[in-house]
């Protein structure tokens, strides 16, 4: 949360979609919050929590629950959203409608505590019976998360007030009580984790602890043969699709739902952090070492199967049936942001910026008004979000979900990217992501640090500096990207001393108001390959350029990308761009391939030349119904 509070983004790339979520994004959720948006998705997450403040105070209720299970996670990934966009940008009227909403969810509270619309309205018998499916914990974390952004924000601490009493009655029933079980969802770890860290309270701490270390048994299992209701079809031996194959400090694949996933291994790494704890350390390192190096996607995204929404098996990377959850990569971001807390390599940021500036970026239209929930890396009208083994990969964004946990978890972390931007520790200031912005930290640093630049479009990061008083005496860490062949850093225009350990340089100094420092990378755009253990992607090749994977939309082939085929011989050429964001696009030879128009056939398909035009993957869709391909055959 430190860097958080201290950083404010200057114009530039991610000002856009600063002011995109806080003047678009954010209103455009709460109507759909509040049911308000013709034609979309009904969420009735607002009128959830009315109907439960109703039963407490009244008995009863005028209406029936609606909407998942997990319904209230809505409400609590854009109260922290809000928090943000309020940090950054004051607004009173969004500020008095956050609170209104806070004292609702207030009224909607036990008084031991508890708190969830679902079992308040539709289930009050049976609160903490079936943790494998029910969400309740999942439920409480984002709503933890969403409490200390509040009061962090804005100095209002009611709804962390709320929090810490269903935290505390979280910690009664699990720890005090000795009640087995643990989160069928993972979530809540890395919220105690947050909650524990601005409080201070060690029962947190102990409570997160407590649900990793009670994992890798058969709980579920016997909680099904002791309370058989159900919400979707428990049955408690798909431990693999909820990560209780082992112990966690024992599993060495990443398995099961993409994001429980990914979320569990957050808390892992907060918990190794806060504890010391060596041997969860090396599993975590041991789990994303099986994400990246295995089971992630070009575009960090993550989750392979629509099945379960989950990862598969090593090296099983679909294009066209990918889930890729827009959840899931935000949550590799999460886990990338932790790895780098334990410790500061460069592999831990590059993925981060790739899932980013790719799959993150994808699932909202550039408008943001409408959002993907998957992200595929082929998409075939007729066939992508039509033929029963790809509906879930639709060829344009919808305005909203049924299930809608990716819209607000997409406005909540791009209005919070200064946290991921940088970190400091003691002197030593990261510099993880290439963000325009000034980064204010005078009570530790001793002054302010500037960063300018047109990233991703340009390759030049300028630091410069305003120490409190004369000079600012610390290390600066540049993260050196790996895609950048050649990295060049000047200070004052000469080249600077530095050292580099682990994908970072160090440059150690006093640093005063006279100093630019300038890091200059190589965008220059590449062929990518990938392993030949890729099925999918055999004899193909892809194109980035800087963090950003391309892409061949229809609209500018033709209509029709699956008769390209790349010359291998060819070069890419850039050209500037302004349709796609500004971002430039890229061209290359080829060959646009024809056939006899028969299934099958004797004869060669003729090719006639033709120059293939790509685009940012993250801008696709935004053009109206079209084919795209990420990864192209080459010859």
């Amino acid at each position: 949360m430190d860097s958080l509070m201290h950083f404010h983004t200057d114009e530039g790339f991610f000002k856009r979609y600063e002011k995109l979520v806080i003047d678009i994004v954010i209103p455009y959720q709460e109507k759909a919050l509040r049911d308000e948006i013709e034609g979309a998705e009904k969420s009735h997450a607002i009128t959830n929590f009315e109907m439960a403040a109703q039963m407490l105070e009244s008995g009863h209720c005028g209406g029936e629950f609606y909407g998942m299970v997990f319904q209230d996670s809505d409400v609590a990934k854009w109260l922290e959203a809000v928090s943000y966009s309020l940090r950054i940008k004051p607004d009173e009227a969004l500020s008095r409608r956050a609170d209104d909403i806070i004292s609702l969810i207030g009224r909607a509270q036990h008084k031991d505590g508890y708190l969830n619309t679902y079992f308040t309205v539709k289930e009050p018998d049976k609160r903490w019976t079936n943790l494998e499916e029910a969400h309740e914990l999942y439920c409480a974390g984002h709503m933890i998360e969403a409490a200390v952004a509040y009061a962090a924000c804005t100095g209002k601490t009611e709804l962390l007030d709320i929090m810490c009493k269903m935290a505390d009655h979280m910690y009664q029933h699990f720890t005090c009580d000795d009640t087995p079980g643990f989160p069928g969802h993972p979530e809540v770890e890395l919220a105690l984790i947050r909650l524990y860290d601005y409080t201070g309270d060690s029962k947190y701490l102990e409570l997160s602890k407590h649900f990793i270390d009670a994992r890798g048994t058969d709980f579920f299992v016997q909680e099904a043969e002791r309370y058989p209701w159900k919400v979707w079809g428990r049955n408690g031996n798909n431990r693999e699709y909820a990560q209780t194959t082992a112990p966690v400090r024992e599993q060495t694949d990443a398995v099961g739902h993409a994001v429980r996933a990914v979320y569990l291994y957050c808390g892992m790494a907060d918990v190794a952090k806060a504890t010391g704890d060596a041997s969860l350390h090396n599993a975590c390192k041991t789990l994303w070492n099986s994400i990246v190096q295995r089971r992630m996607y070009l575009t960090g995204a993550i989750g392979s199967a629509y099945e379960g929404e989950a990862f598969t098996k090593d090296y099983h990377l679909p294009s066209d049936t990918a889930y890729a959850e827009t959840c899931a990569s935000i949550g590799l971001i999460f886990f990338a942001k932790r790895m780098l807390s334990l410790e500061k390599r460069n592999e831990y940021a590059d993925i981060m910026e790739r899932a980013l500036y790719n799959t993150v970026l994808a699932g909202m239209q550039l408008d943001g008004k409408r959002f993907f929930y998957v992200n595929p890396l082929e998409a075939l009208p007729g066939i992508s979000g039509e033929a029963v083994t790809h509906r879930h990969a639709l060829p344009q964004r919808p305005t909203w979900f049924a299930c809608a946990c990716c819209p607000p978890n997409v406005a909540r972390l791009l209005t919070s990217i200064g946290a991921y931007a940088w970190s400091v520790e003691e002197n030593m200031v990261y510099s993880h992501l290439f963000i325009s912005g000034k980064f204010a930290m005078n009570d530790v640093l001793g002054g302010t640090i500037s960063l300018q630049t047109t990233y991703p479009k340009g390759n030049q990061i300028h630091y410069q500096f305003a120490p409190v008083s004369t000079a600012m005496n610390l290390t600066l860490a540049v993260r050196l990207p790996a895609w950048s062949d050649s990295t060049s850093i000047t200070r004052n225009g000469n080249p600077a001393e530095y050292e580099v350990a682990n994908g970072y340089a160090y440059l150690q100094g006093s640093f005063t108001d006279q100093d630019d420092i300038v890091v200059t990378l190589d965008m220059s755009a590449k062929r990518v390959y990938s392993s030949m253990k890729v099925s999918a992607n055999s004899g193909k090749v892809a194109f980035m350029r800087g963090p950003l994977v391309y892409c061949a939309e229809g609209n500018d082939n033709a209509d029709n990308v699956i008769d390209l085929v790349i010359d291998q011989h060819s070069p890419v050429t850039e050209h500037p761009e302004i349709e796609h964001d500004g971002m430039p696009t890229l061209s290359v030879g080829g060959w646009h391939m024809h056939d006899n128009g028969k299934l099958y056939s004797f004869d060669s398909p003729t090719s006639m030349p033709c120059d293939i035009t790509l685009i940012p993957y993250y801008t696709w869709g935004n053009r109206g119904l079209h084919s795209m391909r990420v990864w192209m055959p080459q010859t």
